[in-house]
C-alpha cells in the first residue's frame, strides 16, 4: 500500500484546508483510514479515523465540528476537511491504513499498518 497526501500549507487561524490521501495497493490492505497529526514534540494522535467500510466515523475531541473526513466512491481518496483552523492544529499530518475492518482501538496508532509521509500544516497569523 501506498499512500500519498497533499494539501498541506500555511493559512491565518480561523482559514481552511482540505488534505487529500491518494492509495494504491490491495485494497484489503486499506479498510480503516485515518488522518494523524504529530506536532514537534509531542507524541503522534489521531485526528479522524473512517472505518467499518465507512459506516463508522470518529473524531478526536479537539477538531469535533470543524474537521470532516470522507472518501470519494472508490475509496482511493481520503480527504481532510478542516474549517476553523487554530495555531494548535499547527502539525504534520499522516495518512494512515489498516487492513483490519474492525478495529479495538481505532484511534490507536499501532492499528495502522501503513503510513504516508505526511503534509505539513501551519496556522499563523
Amino acid at each position: 500500500v501506498q499512500l500519498v497526501e497533499s494539501g498541506g500549507g500555511s493559512v491565518q487561524p480561523g482559514g481552511s484546508l482540505r488534505l487529500s490521501c491518494a492509495a494504491s495497493g490491495p485494497p484489503d490492505n486499506r479498510v480503516s483510514m485515518g488522518w494523524f497529526r504529530q506536532a514537534p514534540g509531542k507524541d503522534r494522535e489521531a485526528v479522524a479515523i473512517i472505518r467499518n467500510g465507512g459506516n463508522t466515523i470518529d473524531y478526536a475531541d479537539s477538531v469535533k465540528g470543524r474537521f470532516t473526513i470522507s472518501q470519494d466512491s472508490t475509496k482511493s481518496t481520503t480527504y481532510l476537511q478542516m474549517n476553523s483552523l487554530k495555531p494548535e492544529d499547527t502539525a504534520m499530518y499522516y495518512c494512515a491504513a489498516s487492513p483490519w475492518r474492525y478495529l479495538s482501538r481505532p484511534m490507536r496508532v499501532g492499528e495502522y499498518r501503513f503510513w504516508g509521509q505526511g503534509t505539513q500544516v501551519t496556522v499563523s497569523l
